[in-house]
């Protein structure tokens, strides 16, 4: 396995379901609740732990999420209130050696993340089936629709719990 991917990489569903779309939408309403799971319990020693060699530490992991998931709610925002709007990419590494992210307890983010997907989990159980299809540039991806973001986002949740339950498999915690 490998640890970068311990769910294995990003895969869009070749054909999307309103089954498949509510599964999602269900998997990003967990995610507060997953991650806090995840972290349970931890010390700061634990928190301040590389989730693999070169990687960033759990507390890391947690504000990057908190991070990432603000700028997709916005993002899904702008594609519903805009026509095609440009993403803004950011440097999510430059962004999780910033102080906040590096010592700042992870209660934090888990907080911020809490309120965060409450307020997007409505906005997308709000959403027709059409609204999926509108659309944003990403000046790195080209243009996607908002299942594309939904799934996306679905899988990143996931993605880096997995980092940090699978750390706590491998160190015994």
């Amino acid at each position: 396995m490998d640890p970068r991917y311990p769910i294995g990489k990003f895969e869009l569903p070749k054909d999307v379901t309103p089954e498949l779309r509510q599964a999602a939408i269900d998997e990003i309403a967990g995610t507060p609740a997953k991650v806090r799971a995840a972290v349970a319990g931890l010390s700061d020693a634990q928190l301040d732990t590389p989730y693999r060699e070169g990687g960033w530490t759990v507390r890391q992991v947690v504000h990057h999420l908190a991070d990432s998931h603000i700028n997709a709610y916005v993002r899904c925002r702008l594609a519903l209130t805009e026509t095609q709007p440009t993403m803004k990419p950011y440097e999510e590494s430059a962004w999780a050696n910033l102080e906040d992210a590096r010592s700042a307890p992870a209660e934090v983010s888990l907080k911020l993340i809490e309120p965060l997907h409450e307020r997007w989990v409505r906005l997308l159980r709000s959403m027709k089936t059409e609204q999926y299809a509108r659309t944003l540039l990403h000046p790195d991806h080209g243009v996607k629709n908002l299942d594309w973001l939904l799934f996306l986002y679905s899988w990143h949740g996931k993605h880096h719990t997995a980092h940090i339950t699978q750390l706590r498999k491998q160190k015994g915690w």
